[in-house]
């Protein structure tokens, strides 16, 4: 016959909360010490972070003519990443630095004619004065600036020294933004070198994170960035650069800034005619009729070209808001610098089709399971 105190003893020691602390603790310790080594790496990273968004941007955006020159190179990896890198920096860097230095030039000039009196304005033509809002404040003042130069400064002393300090800034975030640039390019070839890796490295980690499914939002994300980059930058990269040829050739002052000031306003999404425009109209008070009128119509087809270029280069791409590469540009110009503002509209588009492709996906699955739901009782 079993005792009363023999039952007591074959009952399980009472819990005290010790054995559940245990393994909370140390889960809590794992995911502290991945957070403090993912915060460690993003400091160390961040610095470079700008510059390896774009060099991964570019990687993708060029994947295709990567494996051309690799076709044409016999498959040597090595070879074609190398010319990549050359083509990439003799038409992205290359006319960047002869703009900037015409930037530089001017200024210097401009300075010099200042300094000693040789400076001088022809007067306004009578049109200006039928400008909306502008056009009577801009006409006055452009009629002292061409007759007494030093009083039409003075009454701006204040917002040229802004002006200046400004322009010093700008001058010096193109300078780091050319360097930015510079070390995207090596990024990119090294990431098309090592493609292959990539992309089933780039391939567990979207299917570890979306499941089945990662791969569709891998293949969307691609076509998300070739499109934005090529339809958009791409495009304002050419308005840019064939814009500030033409101010190249036809003398006009400050010629690299312009052709920045084209690039931003190309890639916002706004007309390229707001600088396009005054530039023509100065280009009549300076230059004889006929070099005028040509520096005009080239101005037209340049500010027209996208009507042409942008179907060609979206080809079957994503189709993404203005709004939302406006305000990619925005953003990322003043976060990230001249680097950001290519930078930004690519992330933020890409952003915002992956969320929209996600929630509109999701209303699918639950109909099918609610629809399954539903005809699972009438088939029983």
């Amino acid at each position: 016959m079993e005792r009363p105190h023999d039952r007591r003893q074959d009952r399980p020691p009472a819990r005290d909360g010790s054995e559940t602390f245990g393994p909370v603790l140390q889960l809590a310790l794992r995911f502290g010490t991945l957070a403090l080594l993912f915060g460690w790496c993003f400091t160390i990273v961040q610095p470079f972070l700008t510059s390896i968004l774009w060099g991964l941007i570019i990687a993708i955006a060029s994947h295709p003519l990567f494996l051309r020159l690799c076709a044409a190179l016999k498959g040597r990896t090595a070879a074609a990443a190398t010319l990549f890198v050359l083509l990439a920096l003799t038409l992205l860097v290359l006319p960047a630095m002869l703009l900037t230095d015409t930037l530089v030039n001017s200024l210097k000039l401009l300075a010099h004619h200042m300094a000693d009196g040789t400076l001088r304005l022809p007067p306004p033509p009578e049109a200006v004065r039928g400008w909306f809002l502008v056009g009577d404040p801009l006409y006055s003042f452009w009629m002292l600036a061409s007759t007494n130069l030093d009083q039409a400064i003075s009454s701006i002393a204040s917002e040229l020294t802004w002006a200046g300090k400004w322009m010093l800034g700008s001058a010096t975030g193109v300078l780091l933004g050319i360097l930015e640039f510079i070390v995207a390019i090596f990024v990119a070839a090294v990431l098309m070198a090592n493609a292959t890796s990539g992309q089933r490295i780039a391939g567990d980690v979207v299917t570890r994170l979306a499941g089945s499914g990662g791969l569709g939002y891998a293949d969307l994300a691609v076509r998300t960035i070739r499109s934005v980059s090529k339809g958009i930058i791409g495009v304002a990269l050419i308005q840019s650069l064939l814009a500030g040829l033409g101010f190249l050739a036809a003398d006009i002052p400050a010629a690299g800034l312009l052709a920045l000031l084209c690039l931003i306003i190309a890639i916002v999404q706004l007309p390229l005619a707001i600088v396009l425009v005054p530039v023509a109209i100065y280009a009549f008070t300076l230059l004889d009729p006929v070099p005028a009128v040509i520096f005009a119509v080239w101005c037209t087809g340049v500010s027209l070209i996208e009507h042409v270029l942008r179907p060609i280069m979206l080809g079957r791409g994503v189709d993404v808001p203005m709004l939302v590469v406006f305000i990619g540009a925005i953003g990322g110009l003043l976060s990230s610098g001249v680097l950001g503002l290519f930078v930004g509209p690519v992330v933020l588009a890409l952003g915002y089709t992956l969320i929209l492709h996600w929630l509109e996906a999701e209303p699918v699955r639950s109909a099918e399971v609610e629809e399954r739901r539903i005809e699972r009782p009438a088939a029983e």
